[in-house]
């Protein structure tokens, strides 16, 4: 399942790439690509697993940039 969700706070693309690479390892998702000049997610994650995918995308978005949020679609 591919879900695209809107972000803030998103301070540079190299955090943006850190992101993208951290998110992407996490168990379940199958690609994961975050746009940082549109301030936006993408997550092609297992269905069955994407509700948990996406809090601890958000606890690793918060890790790297402490401004950084997911926003609910």
């Amino acid at each position: 399942m591919r879900k695209t969700y809107k972000m803030c706070g998103v301070d540079c693309a190299n955090c943006a790439a850190k992101m993208e690479n951290e998110i992407s390892r996490l168990d379940g998702v199958n690609s994961c690509s975050v746009n940082f000049i549109l301030q936006k997610m993408t997550i092609d994650a297992d269905a069955e697993k994407l509700e948990g995918i996406v809090e601890k995308a958000g606890a690793i978005c918060k890790k790297i940039d402490r401004h950084a949020e997911i926003l609910a679609k």
